[in-house]
This record gives C-alpha cells, sequence and structure tokens, in this order.
C-alpha cells in the first residue's frame, strides 16, 4: 500500500468579506421592511384601591361617570353618562359620541386632563367593561390615524 504525500495538506481558508456583505445586506433589507404600529389598548387605569374610603387626588376638570349595569345573567342592561340613559341598539357608539362632544374632539388631540370612572355592576360579563373603556379611549379615522379621546380611565369601588 502507497501513502500519498501527507506533507502537502491544502490550507483551507475562509472567505470573510462575502460573509460580512450577506450580513449587511440582511441587516438592510430587514432595517427597511420594519414596520412600526401603534401600541394596541394603550390607556391608563386606575383600579380601586383596597379601602374605599381613601379619596381620589381632586381634578380640574369635571369627573365623568358611567354606569354599566347588568341583568341577573351578566347581560348588558343599560349604559348611563352621568345623568343621561343611553338606550338604543348601540349604546357604546352613543357612549363615544357623548363623550366626543364633551370632549370637544374634532379629529384633534384628546384630553388628557379629563377624567373617566366607570362604576360596572360585579355580575357583568368582562366584554361590556371592555367595551366601554373603547368607546371612551379613542378612534381610529378613515384614514387608520389613531385618535384619542380620554387617557385616565378608573373603576369606581363595589359598594
Amino acid at each position: 500500500m502507497k501513502i500519498r504525500n501527507a506533507d502537502h495538506r491544502e490550507i483551507i481558508t475562509l472567505q470573510m468579506t462575502p460573509m460580512i456583505d450577506i450580513v449587511f445586506q440582511l441587516l438592510v433589507f430587514f432595517v427597511f421592511t420594519f414596520k412600526i404600529v401603534l401600541p394596541e389598548g394603550d390607556f391608563n387605569i386606575r383600579m380601586p384601591s383596597a379601602s374605599a374610603s381613601e379619596s381620589s387626588q381632586p381634578s380640574e376638570t369635571p369627573l365623568l361617570k358611567v354606569r354599566l349595569r347588568a341583568t341577573p345573567t351578566g347581560e348588558l342592561a343599560r349604559v348611563q353618562l352621568g345623568d343621561l340613559v343611553l338606550d338604543g341598539e348601540a349604546p357604546f357608539a352613543q357612549l363615544h359620541l357623548e363623550i366626543r362632544n364633551l370632549v370637544g374632539d374634532s379629529g384633534g388631540p384628546g384630553s388628557t386632563e379629563q377624567e373617566v370612572e366607570i362604576e360596572a355592576d360585579y355580575e357583568l360579563k368582562y366584554r361590556y367593561a371592555m367595551n366601554a373603556i373603547t368607546a371612551i379611549t379613542g378612534y381610529v379615522d378613515d384614514n387608520g390615524e389613531q385618535h384619542k379621546l380620554v387617557e385616565r380611565v378608573r373603576f369606581a369601588p363595589l359598594p
């Protein structure tokens, strides 16, 4: 058996320049295709404290109170904004329009000073509270722009 020349080994070198070029091309591709999306559901909520006797800090603007009343099965019975009862097929759309009128929104920025307190019955299903928060906090117009109405939302303590 004849052994070939073991002293002539080929030296393999890695070409780093093409690898670095590919990495930079991938980096540029991902930077150009990255889209920043607006955070969904970004609003301030203050939950009621454990002791109901503590009073919240007074604000300069009057507190808007939204009451959500439930049927014994947990369905929505009535939506009330202050003393105004919102009845009909779409009470949350009416709530949204009333909030827009009160805040004075005409497609401009919302009120960062205004605060809304939601008083919901204990039996009320969660989706109705979320619908109320959605109607209060803002909307997306026909151009896809997001408009904020009221950023400060809190829940009233249970009686």
